[in-house]
């Protein structure tokens, strides 16, 4: 018998472990779940690649390769449970990380009120070297070894073993951070040492210090996770090359990923952008926000024509990261968020979760308080199990939890239950404002595509809250961002700062950079397996007005740069600061444009799963009205009490099961649609589509809702 070529991805959240495997030979998709096992995530990493192979029939010898987007690193920044870390930097700045840049917070009084957070390296843990570089690499002062050995022996007999080095100006010439690692190995061996011309080879002394001591903070404990599963992956799957998600939207092998660990800040959340963004551009929807609900957080983000849209000014928790990375909004509304009662006695839902364990009152493992899925259960609006029963939910554990909520704020339990859910809706809403209002687009354009185990128990709430177009929700969409580490190619970035201005500009200078970029880029993928005739190469450049802070960037294209290029890609500036600001200044020869930093991202196109068509049910005549309603449907198979509105209380609702549906199926809210891994609550006023790759399409009633592939 032939072997088998099996991919597989795993996400893991804060409480389910999310897997997809895809056959290579036949194209077939096979989805399931498995509860996260937060004390060791490797534990349920394992549990869903063997719970994958057997609903499959197929041994770890079949496996040829697995993807994991992990929440690691995050969840550690999230939390701020950073251990010691040691800073190293030029003499005369120990207090860049104090000044940092000046910013209060927004908001009346704070300039007087505000408090600084401690820092992510306290001031006595800085130490200086001797040594200085201007900003075009020229050596002003010659690296002071001995200052540099003073500051390894400090960190050695202080017990800091986790340290970040950062010298003025080493994005031009990285010699001193080199030779100031080389003391350190030498004279600290023990030490865990991140240098910032290796993490962020980019001007902005302060982001790049910062985004350097971040990936030296979360190095340890990515290594010891990726370093874990690779053992155990080799036991089940000994030929599976193991690669985990970046930040940026791309897979790196796990072999290197433990030297890049801060690559992965927003791994789990960039493969669900990634996934979702593949389904709606194959629905026909070229501008999508997607809403990634589980049981900790939510996180949201924008697609256009079916790619996220990148950001090199993102933060995780309080530390500000320079690296790319998907432009993705996180709010602390998943399905374990606690509501409780403020000291001035309103109502509040999250941040804190009560996550995977305990969980919610309705997982009877101890939990004490109230959660959103709490409210979901005693509504009526999911299930008295979950995955397909083999999780049973307590639903009474949970009415008695929300009745005495409701008794603690003096209200009725149904109000209680519904204004935890409003809350959670309104908390969503104001994420997905940050995406897209914020950035200036016009939410009413855009459909939401929900996924995640709760992404989509509040989709219809939403678009009335932002009156969206309506909202995709994909098959499976609870393993949405396992399917995403399917679809991504292996990517590394790769800038390099150049400041000048465009008149001044020396093409050949730049030229030789992004020859070099490209150099690296291109060992790199070698290094990951792909021959050299399937490496594809991409490069950008940040440009700016003179005399502005902050810069715009802009696609350039291939071939040589002379003075025809650089003016093609200041033209494209031109054209992407209009769009961004509503101006430019084109037409003004004094307002000169300077070039910045010049990037070259390296990827590795893998082969991608293909969304196949869902069969339809029968030729309808075309006289038949849309939204016929539940009853004319074949998976009518129960109905439940389900509570969409206080005001108007429970209603006898139809149940439908998801799999029974077909490609040109419509029916009328409400309804509540459900499948292993997550339940779609359909309102009053909302009507669903059945799309041809079986994604549900919900509008309102009265919205006629268009595809650039037609109605479907």
């Amino acid at each position: 018998m032939a072997q088998r070529r099996i991919r597989i991805g795993i996400d893991t959240g804060g409480t389910f472990t999310d897997v997809v495997a895809f056959e290579e030979d036949t194209g077939e998709l096979v989805t399931t779940k498995t509860p996260s096992t937060p004390s060791n995530p490797a534990d349920g990493f394992i549990n869903g690649v063997t719970k994958v192979l057997d609903l499959m029939g197929a041994t770890g010898q079949d496996v040829t390769a697995v993807a994991h987007g992990t929440t690691v690193a995050t969840n550690k920044l999230l939390e701020g449970k950073v251990e010691r870390l040691g800073f190293v930097t030029s003499e005369g700045y120990e207090f860049m990380l104090e000044i940092a840049r000046q910013a209060v917070p927004d908001g009346y009084g704070n300039s007087y009120f505000w408090v600084k957070p401690p820092r992510i390296v306290p001031a006595d843990a800085v130490r200086t070297v001797g040594g200085r570089m201007d900003f075009q690499g020229n050596e002003i002062r010659p690296f002071d070894e001995a200052s540099a050995v003073a500051a390894a022996h400090w960190f050695r007999d202080h017990g800091i073993t986790t340290l970040g080095v950062c010298f003025l100006h080493s994005y031009a010439d990285d010699s001193h951070e080199l030779a100031m690692r080389e003391v350190l190995r030498r004279e600290h061996p023990e030490a865990i040492v991140s240098i910032s011309s290796e993490v962020l080879r980019e001007y902005r002394e302060y982001e790049r210090s910062m985004t350097t001591l971040v990936d030296a903070a979360v190095k340890p404990n990515v290594s010891r996770y990726v370093t874990n599963i690779q053992q155990r992956l080799a036991e089940i799957a000994p030929d599976a090359a193991f690669s985990i998600m970046k930040s940026n939207g791309g897979v790196l092998s796990a072999d290197e990923v433990v030297h890049q660990p801060i690559t992965t800040v927003l791994s789990g959340p960039a493969a669900g952008a990634l996934g979702a963004g593949l389904i709606a551009k194959r629905a026909g929807f070229p501008k999508v926000l997607t809403c990634d609900g589980g049981g900790t957080s939510t996180d949201v983000s924008v697609v256009l024509d079916g790619e996220p849209t990148l950001t090199t000014e993102g933060t995780v928790g309080a530390y500000p990261s320079k690296i790319p990375m998907i432009d993705v909004v996180t709010v602390g509304a998943g399905g374990g968020s606690v509501a409780w009662v403020s000291p001035e006695g309103t109502l509040k839902v999250g941040p804190h979760s009560a996550g995977a364990d305990p969980g919610p009152l309705c997982y009877g493992k101890g939990g004490t308080e109230p959660t959103i899925t709490d409210a979901h259960v005693v509504l009526g609006r999911i299930p008295p199990h979950l995955l397909g029963g083999e999780i049973p939910l307590d639903v009474e554990a949970a009415r008695t939890g929300i009745d005495e909520l409701a008794a603690r704020l003096g209200i009725d339990p149904v109000r209680c239950a519904t204004g935890i859910l409003e809350i959670s809706a309104w908390n969503q809403a104001n994420a997905l404002r940050q995406v897209s209002v914020k950035r200036g687009l016009d939410v009413r354009d855009f459909m939401l595509t929900t996924f995640g185990g709760s992404g989509s128990l509040l989709a219809c709430r939403l678009v009335d809250i932002l009156d969206l177009a309506g909202v995709v929700v994909p098959q499976n969409p609870g393993n949405v961002s396992a399917f995403g580490l399917l679809t991504v190619d292996v990517k590394n970035d790769y800038v390099q700062t150049m400041v000048s201005k465009h008149a001044a500009l020396d093409h050949a200078a730049v030229q030789k950079t992004f020859d070099h970029l490209t150099d690296r880029a291109a060992k790199a993928l070698d290094g990951e397996g792909f021959p050299r005739d399937a490496h594809r190469y991409t490069r950008t450049v940040d440009l700016r007005y003179f005399g502005q802070a902050f810069e715009v960037r802009v696609t350039a294209p291939d071939g040589l740069v002379d003075e025809a290029y650089a003016a093609h890609v200041a033209e494209s500036f031109h054209e992407a600061h209009r769009t961004l600001y509503g101006y430019d200044f084109s037409a003004d020869p004094s307002q000169q444009v300077e070039w910045v930093n010049l990037r070259v991202t390296g990827i590795g196109p893998i082969t991608r799963p293909e969304l196949r068509d869902l069969p339809t049910r029968g030729a309808r005549s075309s006289e038949d009205p849309p939204g016929q309603g539940t009853a004319d449907l074949p998976n009518n198979r129960t109905r439940r009490e389900v509570c969409f509105d206080a005001d108007q209380g429970y209603r006898d609702t139809p149940v439908l099961w998801r799999p029974d549906l077909r490609a040109g199926d419509t029916f009328d809210g409400p309804a509540i649609v459900e499948e292993f891994g997550s339940t779609v609550p359909v309102h009053p006023g909302f009507t669903v589509r059945v799309d041809s790759i079986g994604n549900l399409v919900i509008t309102r009633a009265t919205t006629t809702t268009t595809t650039t592939e037609g109605a479907r």
